[in-house]
């Protein structure tokens, strides 16, 4: 069985570590979030 990971969840699930583990961080992180997933969308990466 092979698991198919894309990198959108993948960047999800790591700035939501971020912010459980350092708060003041929270706009780091979806600020990356945001950025991280605009230049895939804009390149055709899923």
């Amino acid at each position: 069985m092979a698991i198919n990971l894309t990198v959108v969840p993948i960047l999800a699930i790591a700035a939501g570590i971020v912010i459980l583990v350092v708060p003041r961080f929270l706009n780091y992180a979806v600020a990356f979030f945001l950025i991280a997933f605009g230049v895939l969308k804009l390149f055709g990466i899923n």
